[in-house]
């Protein structure tokens, strides 16, 4: 495209020129854009990115961009942003800190979590902000490296008031799954009109019409391909058309039109260009060292032949006239030259500062096994899972073991490098690793892991029941070898089997773990745990109580490590709740989500953070299961881990919202049917059976609850559907089946002996009582479910006791029960369940009006949940890091709340002000 004044509108792009004006007048007054540019190579993306740079001043421009040879690099991309704001580090939150310095190098420790690094990175960004409007532009995103890419894809969501203008460019056709939903402009070629203006003042001599017809036809108007096309062609061909037939896809032909120009260059002009498509850094220092060792000198000679062909720039960065001339240049030399270029890129390269790209170039230039490359190549995986890149390390060592030719060496590596890929989510990549591993020379122990990590691979990556009898199979080889390693398979065999449904595959895996040898010494928590649920599963309750006590308060009193408790937690909790310990489960749930937090652990949050909004919403505490709904679904957005909507379902079905309840209900069954994990099938059943009986349509809560507690391996929310299924049962005069789950749901709570097993049991058989015996269970329920967190409960027990009360024609003291029912569930904001009550109360000839939901305050759902944690003395930063968002976006949203609810500082931010809110 003809060269320009910066800031004047480029040719033919007058709409997307005016969205690019509109995003920065936007970043520019606190309200930060994203936005993707999409489009062929040569359409004028760039072109687009050096007018939006030309039209931004005031603004601070930082760049990256995506380069093929550099997608090996964790964080590279990343690091382009941030590094000249890196001297703010320091302003960022301890764990954000470590995490960044982490993932560039800066210093060693655990690996970091991804999304605590992206979250990082939007702190930094958002800080840096405050001072001067940024504009961040991303080219060739689709050769970011994998762990940039998601880091960009999480800072474009999450801009929302600070200061900053992104834009992305990808070419197409590339998938970026990352950038995907994102606001987006497709760019496509120049109107005819324009096409044939820009053709002509590129094409020095006659063009005929036809012939420029066609070329702006076949070319769809593409700049690039309008400019350097017409290069390739001669006079003659350009007069006539004689010869100007190709059908090759527009893109190669341009980068075999750059080809071509190649040829009548001198070669060691060829060479030094052959050297900088081989530097992917651009930097200008390291290509003329290279140079240098090439026998190129550092006369100006080649480079000024390469500089006025028109294919590359140099100054302090090198630059190509565009990526297509990088890789038509790196494609035209013969595997001999590319192997020397990179050989003397790699001994230039600073071994100290720069050891992982002085080993990459090592590989490049490797025609065949070398051991002391693939040892190099080794140690930079090694520093990249330091930095949280498994996806490097992975790729390193790919490159490792192809490099490898000691067999014993080679599966170890190979087995390495497998791991990595299914820390990287690469799961194909890691099954073809494991047979290169197996085609070696592996031992006992090593076979082991191949099975293991098969297990493991089938496990993440949710391949149906095949993950238990590979993790079994596994384990069992495991036992003569590494006995700790082979009861952690176990434990994970246990989990897998109860996921997947499948009871004889559960009852296999229990019976093996009960005939391990005990550990000498004291048992450790991760093998009462083990011991608790297989004994479970094989012996019962009874016998397995005292160890799966002992076992949840262990995890709930932090007696585990910390990796520990987060590998295992998810296991531990339910398994308090098999013992109906409301206690341990909810203590569980509430340490691992600040071990999470503590540690950057980020990804198993979204799963932590459900699973207390479902105790929340157990215990009646409706609005803090809100808070915990909203942000277990913005940190699931964040880190691409999302959880079951458990808590969502609960809290809908308490409430009695019927049309919400019954259709989140049906379309969670659904997904379980179609292949999903047992247990959601499971809880949805239970939630249903508790949302029918709450509306009264009691014979559909029989059959909910009859389903749920159908499950043979799901063995904690089954047992919950039990005292819903006695419920529906007796109401619906089935008594029969009432009284079997009545000594289902005994079986469950004598042998754990605690009050809310207990209460939950003697209000179940209060309803297959009769007279004084009846009275004194529901008193006894009341008693004993009051001394619990279950605010729910203790009001349903009231409410059937109500009912119970009518039914023996006591009215002033059913009025007094139904009273207490209905005043509890009106609190607490069960409506369905309240309007029982009421209608309780209308049959016992008191008055009792239907209350309506309080009013509405406006504020949305983040906006309510960010004055919570405001209220409750949280500060912006560390609302921002708990909401994923920044400090600036919270500032903006409390600004919002103020006006919203007529006040005017967080000081006034109290319950009276804050419980009108969504209901």
């Amino acid at each position: 495209m003809p060269n320009r004044g910066a800031g004047t509108r480029l040719l033919g792009r007058r709409s997307e020129c005016d969205s690019l004006d509109r995003l920065l007048v936007a970043a520019r007054t606190g309200r930060s854009r994203a936005l993707v540019l999409r489009g062929e190579a040569g359409v004028g993306k760039t072109a687009l990115l050096e007018y939006l740079s030309a039209r931004a001043p005031g603004f601070r421009v930082v760049r990256s961009a995506g380069v093929q040879s550099e997608m090996e690099f964790a964080f590279a991309g990343l690091h382009q942003l941030c590094a000249p704001f890196l001297d703010r580090l320091d302003r960022l939150p301890t764990p954000q800190q470590e995490a960044l310095a982490a993932a560039f190098g800066l210093t060693a420790g655990k690996p970091p979590d991804r999304s605590l690094i992206a979250l990082a990175a939007l702190g930094l960004l958002a800080e840096a902000s405050a001072r001067q409007p940024l504009l961040c532009l991303v080219d060739d995103a689709q050769w970011l490296d994998g762990t940039t890419s998601q880091a960009i894809g999480f800072l474009a969501r999450r801009l929302v008031a600070e200061r900053i203008a992104l834009v992305i460019v990808v070419r197409e056709p590339s998938s970026v799954p990352d950038l995907a939903d994102l606001p987006e402009f497709t760019v496509s070629g120049l109107g005819d009109a324009d096409a044939r203006t820009l053709l002509a003042s590129v094409v020095n001599g006659p063009l005929d019409d036809r012939v420029r017809d066609r070329i702006v036809a076949e070319t769809r108007g593409n700049p690039l391909a309008l400019v350097e096309l017409p290069r390739a062609w001669t006079t003659a061909e350009l007069a006539d058309g004689f010869g100007v037939h190709d059908r090759t896809a527009l893109s190669g032909r341009i980068e075999d039109g750059f080809f071509r120009r190649l040829q009548p260059l001198p070669s060691d002009t060829r060479r030094l260009l052959l050297t900088a498509a081989a530097e992917p850094l651009g930097d200008a220092t390291l290509l003329w060292r290279a140079a240098d060792r090439l026998g190129l000198g550092t006369d100006a000679a080649a480079s000024a032949v390469a500089e006025a062909s028109g294919l590359i720039e140099f100054g302090r960065r090198i630059r190509f006239r565009h990526p297509l001339v990088r890789s038509a240049v790196y494609e035209a030399a013969s595997p001999e030259e590319r192997q020397t270029v990179h050989l003397a890129l790699a001994e230039v390269t600073d071994p100290d500062t720069d050891p992982d790209r002085r080993a990459w170039h090592l590989a490049a230039a490797t025609p065949g096994p070398d051991e002391k490359v693939a040892a190099d190549l080794e140690r930079s995986a090694g520093r990249a899972q330091a930095r949280g890149g498994f996806s490097s390390a992975a790729a390193f060592l790919q490159r490792a073991v192809a490099l490898t030719q000691e067999p014993v060496l080679r599966a170890e590596r190979a087995l390495a490098a497998a791991q990595a890929s299914l820390q990287a989510g690469a799961f194909p990549e890691a099954l073809q690793l494991l047979e290169v591993a197996e085609s070696g020379a592996l031992d006992e122990l090593e076979g082991a892991r191949v099975d293991m990590l098969r297990g493991e691979i089938a496990f993440v990556s949710r391949a149906g029941g095949d993950a238990t009898p590979l993790l079994l199979k596994a384990a069992k080889r495991l036992e003569p070898l590494d006995l700790d390693l082979a009861r952690d398979v176990y434990l994970n065999s246990w989990g897998a089997a109860v996921l997947t449904g499948s009871a004889s595959r559960l009852r296999e895996v229990s019976a093996a773990a009960r005939a391990l040898p005990p550990r000498p010494g004291d048992p450790h928590p991760t093998d009462l745990l083990l011991d608790g649920l297989s004994c479970l599963t094989i012996e019962g309750r009874a016998a397995a109580a005292p160890v799966l006590l002992q076992a949840s308060r262990a995890f709930a009193d932090g007696e585990v490590s910390l990796e520990e408790g987060l590998r295992w937690g998810w296991l531990a909790a339910p398994a308090g709740m098999a013992i109906w310990d409301v206690r341990a489960w909810q203590a569980i749930y509430e340490r691992q989500i600040q071990v999470a937090r503590d540690t950057g652990a980020l990804e198993q949050l979204p799963i932590y953070l459900a699973s207390l909004g479902t105790a929340a919403a157990w215990s009646g505490d409706f609005r803090a299961a809100e808070d915990l709904i909203a942000e277990a679904d913005q940190v699931a957005a964040a880190t691409g881990t999302p959880a079951a909507p458990f808590a969502a379902l609960l809290l809908l079905a308490l409430r009695g919202r019927e049309p919400d309840a019954s259709a989140l209900i049906q379309d969670t069954i659904d997904q379980a049917t179609d292949g999903g994990p047992g247990v959601v099938l499971t809880r949805a059943n239970w939630v249903a059976a508790v949302l029918y009986n709450g509306l009264g349509r009691y014979d559909d809560a029989l059959a909910a609850a009859e389903r749920a507690a159908s499950d043979e391996v799901e063995l904690f929310s089954s047992m919950w559907a039990l005292p819903e299924l006695v419920e529906a049962a007796v109401h619906s005069r089935r008594f029969g089946v009432a009284r079997a789950a009545l000594d289902r749901l005994a079986s469950t709570t004598q042998p754990a002996g605690t009050d809310f097993g207990l209460g939950l049991e003697a209000r179940s058989r209060a309803l297959l009582s009769d007279g004084d015996t009846a009275e004194d269970l529901y008193l006894e329920a009341i008693d004993r479910l009051s001394r619990t967190h279950p605010r729910p409960e203790i009001a349903r027990a009231h409410l059937l006791y109500g009912e119970w009360l009518r039914r023996e024609a006591r009215r002033v003291d059913a009025r007094e029960r139904l009273r207490i029912a209905y005043d509890l569930l009106t609190s607490i904001g069960m409506e369905a369940f309240a309007d029982r009550a009421r209608r309780e109360l209308l049959a016992t000839g008191e008055t009792a009006r239907k209350r309506t939901r309080a009013a509405k305050n406006q504020l949305t759902a983040q906006e309510s949940q960010i004055a919570r944690l405001a209220r409750d003395g949280f500060s912006n930063p560390e609302i921002a890091t708990r909401l994923f968002i920044s400090p600036r976006t919270v500032e903006w949203h409390l600004r919002k709340v103020f006006t919203k609810l007529g006040i005017r500082s967080r000081r006034d931010l109290t319950d009276a002000t804050l419980d009108v809110g969504p209901g």
